[in-house]
């Protein structure tokens, strides 16, 4: 191990054992028996993906809950039965000390510490996807990533999941060997079923006429760290985005619009990246703290190398895997839980190491240019994409029937008896 690695692993402990004191402190405290404690992405998003639609079910079911929401920026908007807490130290260790029931869609700061009598959900923000995570990243998982994954995982008492491919991936992936609930993922709820109402409120809100047909564009989130610094990747994107478009409307009729999701980040840089692929106006929803709400208005997707692909392909929208630098990505990721190549006509299986029980088919396309993006989008055939989408389903044994918010509300309520 570098030298510098060992300093940053002795830093890391001495801040974990100075929060474990703050933790203690709080534990002094008692715990409060309808209290819940929410945080997303570190406290970094308001309120959204999983934990989102699960603190609706609860507040449906019983006002009288107490929800606290740990955020970074406090002028995020909530609803008004939502108290919001700056994300520091000393507000999570005071806040998570003294409830009940913790949900959480990303990892707890290293040291903190739970009490005997408390319940921790990891609703996690990622199903099946494409990026290996935790040990399956091989020396690509670094010795302090390993030890936040394991502090955390020893905390939770269930995580959420939408599959039997998860059930299989995640034990490695998370570092986790406890209780899974197979629920669904409550975030993919509003996509169920039905979704023209999510669509009436996205056209109106940006001033779209009815007839109007969107595509999001939502490229992974690409973060690493150098020295312990973590830092989010900007990158150039190759598509060709006018020509899409053009070809949308070409195969599929109407007027079709760009809709663009990267890391908020980066939203600074989008004029000077998209506007010279495209002379159309770009919708960026890259702030919205709900991406599900906009993605249930949506007709297609674009994405490289996100779960947001399989989340999408649920609804039966038209899918497009759009993947220009695939060796790379798997170098960097250490591995991939797809069998993606360089020859983008291959079948593309899932990766056997990581879900051995598991015989499922890619169901979307995969380009690596433009020339292919086009050919694939004028060559999308309807019928045959739902056959492999619902083989896919079948195979990796998918739970999506809009009630997975419900489910998880029940077991939590559950809880909070105890």
């Amino acid at each position: 191990m570098r030298t510098t690695e060992k300093y940053y692993l002795f830093y890391r402990k001495t801040i974990a054992a100075a929060t474990r004191l703050v933790f203690l402190a709080c534990s002094l405290f008692p715990v409060q028996k309808n209290k819940i404690v929410i945080c997303t992405f570190e406290g970094k998003t308001g309120f959204g993906c999983n934990p989102k639609y699960i603190v609706e079910e609860l507040h449906r079911r019983n006002s009288s809950y107490r929800f606290v929401w740990l955020v970074n920026d406090t002028d995020k908007e909530f609803p008004q039965y939502i108290k919001k807490k700056k994300n520091n130290i000393w507000n999570g260790a005071w806040q998570l000390s003294t409830a009940k029931i913790w949900i959480d869609n990303y990892r707890k700061p290293y040291g903190t510490r739970k009490r005997k009598s408390q319940y921790y959900f990891q609703t996690w923000h990622g199903t099946i996807g494409f990026k290996s995570t935790g040990l399956w990243r091989g020396t690509a998982f670094s010795p302090m990533a390993y030890l936040v994954s394991k502090s955390d995982s020893d905390m939770i008492d269930y995580v959420t999941i939408d599959s039997e491919w998860c059930r299989q991936m995640f034990p490695k992936g998370l570092v986790y060997d406890g209780e899974f609930l197979k629920v669904g993922a409550p975030r993919c709820d509003v996509l169920y079923g039905d979704r023209k109402e999510q669509k009436k409120k996205f056209l109106e809100r940006f001033g779209l006429g009815d007839q109007a047909r969107i595509i999001m564009f939502a490229p992974t989130f690409r973060e690493g760290s150098k020295n312990g610094v973590r830092t989010v990747f900007s990158e150039e994107w190759s598509v060709d985005f006018e020509r899409m478009l053009k070809n949308l409307e070409k195969r599929f009729g109407g007027e079709w619009h760009l809709c663009v999701r990267i890391h908020p980040q980066l939203s600074s840089q989008l004029k000077q990246v998209f506007n010279p692929m495209t002379s159309r106006t770009i919708i960026d929803v890259s702030k919205d703290d709900d991406m599900y709400e906009v993605l249930a208005a949506m007709d297609a997707l674009i994405t490289d190398y996100s779960s947001v692909a399989m989340d999408a392909g649920f609804t039966h929208m038209p899918v497009f895997i759009y993947a220009d630098d695939i060796d790379c990505y798997i170098k960097d990721r250490g591995s991939i839980l797809w069998n993606l190549s360089s020859d983008s006509s291959a079948t593309i299986t899932n990766n056997k190491k990581m879900t051995p029980g598991i015989e499922a088919t890619l169901p979307y396309s995969v380009s690596q240019n433009n020339e292919e993006l086009e050919k694939n989008i004028l060559e999308f055939d309807k019928e045959i994409y739902e056959e492999k989408l619902r083989d896919f389903e079948c195979a990796v044994g998918l739970v999506f029937d809009g009630k997975a918010s419900e489910r998880t509300a029940d077991k939590i309520e559950d809880c909070m008896r105890h």
